[in-house]
């Protein structure tokens, strides 16, 4: 059956129209809906897992949990679902709210997109986790220091975005916070940015 995805504004309103995922192109103005989650233990470490080898993009790198979410789904259905299929823990009975929210503009590519971000504190252990052998060959808990060593080795994806999370909900900004205002269009060729992976 084909996967479809929501289309929605630049303000992550829904637009009533949708598309199929895959090979889809979206236009200016038009955005597609993401959600990662964040899952800290009880003694502080994070939950993050390795990407399968054979991953077009990224493959072997850190990542945290998430995925896109379909037509019809709402971004909190969408991170409960995520969480359960990658790594068989249940975040239904946790607070469902985005602790940050980013938006993407690619329009070379047509590849724009929102993404949520929630940020879950559970009581389990490495032992309880059941991996999608598709998506992921391992995982670990993760001390702040070993994440962000994984980021300096530039093998963990989302992190500034992550760090941006974590800072954003530490100083109590709003949740979701406002959304990045696409970027303006370089006078000057710039540095290459952090390569993004939606899947």
């Amino acid at each position: 059956m084909e996967e479809r995805i929501d289309i929605y504004d630049e303000d992550g309103r829904p637009t009533g129209r949708t598309m199929a995922r895959k090979g889809s192109f979206l236009h200016e103005g038009e955005y597609m809906l993401y959600v990662l989650a964040i899952i800290e233990d009880a003694s502080g470490r994070y939950l993050i897992t390795q990407r399968a080898r054979d991953k077009r993009w990224a493959a072997g790198w850190w990542e945290v949990t998430g995925g896109g979410v379909m037509a019809g789904e709402a971004s909190a259905a969408a991170i409960v679902r995520e969480v359960r299929e990658e790594t068989g823990l249940d975040v239904s009975a946790e607070p469902l709210a985005p602790v940050w929210r980013y938006r993407n503009v690619d329009l070379t590519r047509g590849d724009n997109y929102i993404v949520d971000i929630y940020h879950f504190h559970l009581d389990f252990d490495e032992g309880d986790v059941r991996l999608q052998q598709r998506e992921a060959i391992g995982c670990r808990l993760a001390t702040r220091a070993e994440v962000d060593e994984l980021a300096r080795q530039g093998v963990f994806l989302h992190y500034e975005r992550l760090r941006q999370a974590l800072s954003a909900e530490a100083h109590g900004a709003p949740a979701p916070a406002p959304l990045d205002a696409p970027p303006a269009a370089p006078s000057a060729p710039a540095a290459p940015a952090a390569p993004e992976d939606r899947s």
